[in-house]
């Protein structure tokens, strides 16, 4: 696998894929945990999980920042 000239769109992809799966796999150990009867433990995972939820526009819409200043300008034909 060779990488593009800038990695960062890739990597920032790929950093949020994983935020998105652990969040998800934390959320699963929550509802299980809940359901075993440890609701204490439960309601700490979930205020950790809101924090995740809370951020997930603003990292959007920074991601997308920072991939758009990672593309390259278009060359502009000078005879044009």
């Amino acid at each position: 696998m060779s990488l593009p000239d800038d990695p960062t769109p890739a990597l920032l992809y790929r950093m949020n894929q994983n935020v998105m799966a652990l969040g998800s796999a934390i959320e699963e150990i929550g509802i299980w945990i809940d359901q075993r009867g440890s609701s204490e433990a439960s309601d700490r995972i979930n205020a950790h999980l809101q924090v995740l939820e809370g951020n997930v526009d603003a990292i959007a819409k920074l991601m997308d920042e920072l991939v758009a200043r990672c593309k390259p300008e278009e060359e502009i034909d000078p005879e044009d």
